[in-house]
């Protein structure tokens, strides 16, 4: 049997400004297919092209990456303000509806930075649309210059729910990580549950109650070198352990044998 296949949603992009093309990060793959173990596959995510059912059915597992657009607030019953942003609808599209199906069914789904905001609008949370305008709040996004290692620098402290789903994943209640994010959770869906906050209470860290797969997700990047983090490492090992228990037909009835 093959390497299970895990779809890396893409996001959509102007390559020198007129040539529209569906994109994603060559570190995302790296991370799949090094760590994870799995096959990285490209997702253009326009519901126009692909649907749900042929993802889930061709797929094993998802990453939904991170991303410039934001979700639309419009999709947790909020208005448009210049605050939250630029959009990608038919990300949304997809995303959205992929994460909602993929938690009913069981099937793996890690969810990055903005796909950590799509699993808690998938599941009827709200967001804030600038985390560093609210009161005792510390600016979580990337440096605007500087080097690459630069801006994935690891910023600050996450500290888990002590025994909780990510303490045992990572092995520490508490780890270091990077954070290049502007928007962040406001009201948390009914299902979700936060297990990791930044020192300021920003939560870092969910997963879906009662979900019978994989669900997890964290607001930092932890792609970036993911083979030499001690935080993204187990992170990723544990979510190519539940595609490749997808992929052989084995399928967990609580989110706690997922990890």
């Amino acid at each position: 049997m093959g390497r299970p296949i895990i779809g890396i949603i893409g996001n959509s992009y102007l390559l020198n400004d007129q040539y529209p093309v569906h994109a994603g990060g060559i570190m995302n793959s790296q991370a799949i297919a090094d760590v994870s173990g799995c096959m990285p596959l490209l997702v253009p995510s326009d519901p126009s092209l692909v649907s749900v059912a042929e993802l889930m059915d061709c797929c094993d597992g998802f990453l939904l990456t991170g991303g410039r657009p934001n979700v639309h607030p419009e999709e947790y019953g909020e208005e448009e303000t210049p605050a939250h942003g630029d959009f990608d609808r038919a990300r949304d599209a997809i995303a959205l509806e992929l994460t909602r199906a993929c938690v009913a069914a069981g099937q793996p789904v890690l969810g990055i930075c903005r796909g950590f905001q799509e699993v808690n609008v998938a599941m009827g949370g709200t967001l804030y649309p600038e985390i560093r305008e609210l009161p005792g709040r510390m600016n979580h996004r990337m440096p605007p210059d500087g080097t690459m290692e630069e801006k994935f620098e690891l910023r600050h402290d996450v500290r888990f729910t002590s025994g909780g789903v990510f303490h045992r994943v990572m092995g520490a209640e508490i780890v270091r990580t990077n954070t290049l994010h502007g928007q962040g959770i406001k009201a948390a869906g009914p299902r979700i549950v936060v297990d990791g906050h930044a020192d300021d209470g920003t939560p870092e860290a969910i997963y879906v109650d009662g979900a019978p797969g994989f669900t997890l997700a964290v607001q930092w990047h932890p792609e970036y070198e993911a083979a030499k983090d001690p935080v993204s490492r187990p992170l990723f090992e544990a979510f190519g352990a539940a595609a490749r228990e997808w992929a052989a037909g084995q399928r967990p009835v609580a989110v706690a044998r997922a990890v």
